[in-house]
């Protein structure tokens, strides 16, 4: 199965021409990592409840969405975990990311490949082995020897870059919420569960999905993806609220994305 969204969730991962104007296999993520010349340190600080809870009993498909929405628009950060793969796959594809209102970082593994990316308020970053540039990001090889293991980056006010920091940041955690027409929605424990049905689309399979809305708080912490051959997509989110400090990768240590492109 081969998803064609950004991380988290099949339906946020995004094709790498509508980020940096560069075409990647349909199951690439943008990413970044933490290498040892990012930092990036968490403070926890306490939850608050963004909006009136949907109870169970009144909760409606409408409700839960329009909760869930307005909750999201209210954080400040969350953390994501996620996993791509099936019982029979050798690898499987992890991404782990840090998502802040205006800053962002993210990594992609999957078996030796690695892509990362790093957003900050100035410019937005990426980085990895050869291997994750080419099947992950979809660079040639020529390129990805130009990049060799330094960070490309696209400066602030760039189309790239505003793409980029559209899928790293948390209000883009509002693509989890599915549409309310074939949605139907159920009780489980303490969370309120989205369940819908994505039709087949391009190199997207036909997915069974869930989402887990923690009913305390409007805000999701868990989607699950399946397709007909059992490849399944989860993907955690936690940590919301949690401050998220991003630091970019030392000067000498990058390079503008017009001298590998030309």
């Amino acid at each position: 199965m081969h998803f064609s969204a950004l991380p988290g969730s099949p339906r946020r991962r995004a094709q790498v021409r509508d980020t940096v104007g560069r075409r990647r296999p349909p199951f690439a993520l943008a990413a970044a990592a933490l290498p040892l010349a990012v930092a990036l340190p968490l403070a926890a600080v306490p939850l608050v409840a963004t909006a009136t809870p949907a109870s169970a009993a009144t909760a409606t498909v409408a409700s839960v969405i329009k909760a869930a929405k307005a909750a999201i628009a209210k954080q400040t950060s969350a953390h994501l975990q996620f996993n791509a793969g099936s019982k029979t796959a050798t690898t499987k594809e992890k991404i782990l990311a840090d998502v802040g209102g205006s800053v962002g970082t993210e990594t992609v593994t999957d078996g030796s490949a690695a892509l990362h990316v790093v957003v900050t308020t100035k410019a937005g970053y990426i980085s990895g082995t050869s291997s994750g540039l080419i099947s992950l990001f979809g660079m040639t090889s020529a390129e990805a020897t130009k990049v060799g293991k330094r960070w490309e980056y696209w400066k602030s006010g760039t189309t790239q870059y505003k793409n980029l920091k559209s899928v790293v940041t948390v209000h883009s955690l509002e693509s989890l919420l599915p549409k309310s027409t074939g949605t139907t929605v159920s009780t489980k424990g303490s969370n309120n569960v989205l369940t819908w049905t994505s039709a087949a689309s391009g190199s997207t399979p036909k997915l069974n999905n869930t989402l887990s809305i923690a009913k305390s708080t409007n805000l999701p912490v868990e989607e699950t993806s399946t397709d007909a051959a059992g490849e399944k997509v989860t993907t955690t989110i936690s940590k919301w609220g949690e401050a998220v400090a991003v630091h970019a990768p030392a000067a000498g240590s990058s390079v503008a994305a017009s001298k590998i492109t030309g």
